[in-house]
C-alpha cells in the first residue's frame, strides 16, 4: 500500500483530521503555463483517485467510489471530482494569451481561488472522502 492509500484509510477509519486544500488567489497567467499545470494536475489526480478507489473498493460495504469527468470544451480545460454528493472542479479558462486556473467547490469557493500547489490535490480528494 502506498503512502496515500493509508491516509485514505485512516479516514475512513476515522483516524485521520483532513483539513482541506490550501489555496490561493486565482490570477491569470500565460496560456502554456497554464496548460501545463491543468495537466500536470489532471494527473495526478488520476493517479490519487485510482490509488483512493482500490482503498474504497477494498471496504467492501458498497462504499462508492471517486469519480473523475472531464469536460473539454472552447475556452476551457476542465475536470471534476464527485464523491456522495459532494464534487471540486479543476478548471483552467483560457482569454486570449492568459489562463485563469480556479477549484470549484460547489458552496465553498467563491471569489475565484486556486489550488495553492499540486500536493494540495492530495488534501482536496482526502478532504472529498473525509467530507471536509
Amino acid at each position: 500500500m502506498t503512502p496515500f492509500m493509508i491516509a485514505v484509510r485512516e479516514v475512513l477509519d476515522g483516524e485521520a483530521a483532513v483539513p482541506g486544500p490550501a489555496v490561493t488567489d486565482s490570477v491569470p497567467v500565460p496560456v502554456p503555463a497554464a496548460t501545463n499545470a491543468q495537466v500536470a494536475v489532471r494527473a495526478l489526480a488520476e493517479q490519487l483517485i485510482s490509488e483512493a478507489n482500490a482503498v474504497l473498493r477494498d471496504a467492501g460495504d458498497g462504499t462508492p467510489v471517486i469519480t473523475l469527468d472531464d469536460e473539454c470544451g472552447p475556452g476551457a480545460l476542465v475536470f471534476t471530482l464527485g464523491y456522495r454528493g459532494r464534487s471540486a472542479q479543476i478548471r483552467t479558462d483560457f482569454r486570449g494569451r492568459d489562463a485563469r486556473a480556479s477549484l470549484v467547490i460547489p458552496g465553498v469557493t467563491s471569489p475565484p481561488r486556486n489550488l495553492a500547489g499540486e500536493a494540495e490535490v492530495r488534501a482536496l480528494v482526502l478532504s472529498l472522502i473525509a467530507g471536509a
